[in-house]
This record gives C-alpha cells, sequence and structure tokens, in this order.
C-alpha cells in the first residue's frame, strides 16, 4: 500500500519512516502543503497522512483541496496535537475520515490505517467496465484490454468523468471546473493538453470503440461508437 504523508517535524517523519517500513508499506512524506498538492496531482496514493499545521499553511486547506478537486475515493487521517471534541468535528466536518491525536500509540495509527483502508475497499466497487476499458478505482488506473494505460492522477480523474459523462458535450470551462477546480488559474489550453494525451494513451479514434470528439471553440464530448451510428 502507498501512503502520502503531510508532516514537517523531523522527528515525527523519523518516526513514520521507521513504522511504516516495519508495516511493510510504500510511504512518500512532503514537509509543505505545495509540494504535497504537486504530488497528488501526479502520483496515486491509497490513504493520506495529514499533519494539521504546516509551515505554509493548515491541512484544513489541503482537505478542501482533496475533496474539491482530487477524489472523495481515497481515505484521509489528520494527526494533530489538538484534541478538543470542536477539533474533532471540524476536521470530520471538512473530509477527513478519521483522526488521530499525536502520541506515543503508534501501532493504534497503524490500525486505524488498516481499518480505514478494508471499510474502503468493502464499500466502493473496484473496478468499472466499459467495454474493453475498465477503470480501477483502488488503484487509480484505467486499463484498455488488460493493459495499464499509465495514466497520471490528473488524466486519470480527467478520463473517469469523460466515462461518467459519456456521450454529454462538455464545454473547456466546465472540465476546467470539475477537474482542476473552481479556483484554479490555469489556462483552458491545458484541458487541450491532457485530452490530446488521453487520445493517444488510451487509443481514442474514430475507428475504436470510444473517441473523444472535438467541438471547436467549445469542448469535448468522449462518444460510443455505437451511439454515434444510431445518430
Amino acid at each position: 500500500m502507498r501512503l502520502g504523508i503531510l508532516e514537517d517535524e523531523p522527528t515525527q517523519i523519523a518516526i513514520y519512516e521507521l513504522l511504516f517500513s516495519h508495516a511493510h508499506y510504500q510511504c512518500e512524506i512532503y514537509s509543505s502543503i505545495a509540494t504535497f498538492l504537486h504530488a497528488l496531482k501526479e502520483k496515486k496514493f491509497d490513504l493520506l497522512v495529514l499533519d494539521w499545521m504546516l509551515p505554509d499553511g493548515t491541512a484544513e486547506e489541503v482537505l478542501k483541496w482533496i475533496r474539491g478537486n482530487y477524489t472523495w475515493h481515497i481515505p484521509i487521517i489528520c494527526v494533530t496535537s489538538r484534541d478538543s471534541e470542536s477539533d474533532v468535528v471540524h476536521v470530520l466536518h471538512m473530509g477527513a475520515d478519521d483522526y488521530f491525536v499525536k502520541s506515543t500509540r503508534h501501532f493504534e495509527l497503524l490500525a486505524r490505517i488498516e481499518s480505514l483502508t478494508r471499510r474502503n475497499r468493502e464499500k466502493q466497487s473496484s473496478v468499472v467496465q466499459f467495454g474493453s476499458y475498465a477503470i480501477n478505482y483502488d488503484n487509480q488506473e484505467i486499463t484498455v484490454a488488460g493493459k495499464n494505460a499509465g495514466l497520471t492522477q490528473k488524466e486519470f480523474s480527467l478520463a473517469n468523468y469523460l466515462f461518467q459523462n459519456q456521450n454529454k458535450l462538455l464545454s473547456r470551462i466546465h472540465l476546467l471546473e470539475k477537474i482542476w477546480g473552481l479556483s484554479a488559474e490555469i489556462d483552458t489550453r491545458t484541458v487541450d493538453t491532457h485530452i490530446s494525451r488521453l487520445r493517444n494513451k488510451l487509443q481514442f479514434t474514430p475507428q475504436s470503440q470510444w473517441d473523444i470528439v472535438t467541438i471547436y471553440g467549445y469542448g469535448y464530448r468522449l462518444q460510443n461508437a455505437k451511439v454515434a451510428e444510431l445518430a
């Protein structure tokens, strides 16, 4: 299992490295919100562990971004020294799945991680099939005829959204807001670039089962060839 960890205290980082190595977890640790969010855009994690206070902000900002732009599927544990009931309630309302007060009970944290990942596997259908395309939510990957397409996290999110809205015309602005977030200061050409990558990696062509149709000056539509024939 691959963990993404946001933590800046050297002592706590050393504890995590020893603890998760003992549990045979692969973990990547980031000491700033900026580097952590950048990693989320490019990599896939099974669970996230967030320290509440960071040099460049708080986990509240990270939670808002993840739940608004990344995914609701991934479990998140917030770790902090604050333990009042109001703090716990606030963190859970923000989108965290669990809350852990910094202590010496490190194996309790491992147990919570195992519990969350087990519940997450049980509550969601891990694979959704669209013909020869399979979307695996556990691994955050898409395969074509059984072969992993090698998508980045953002490419996966975009492709998944297109499949969930197949045969619908979606504007560039709409896709930008849904995949990159309402506050994203990104040129709409970013959408074009990612669509081009999906065409290549997922073999979307007019001759295949699925194709991304460009509506010039507006946006895109993921089109099923059989539906197109009937139109």
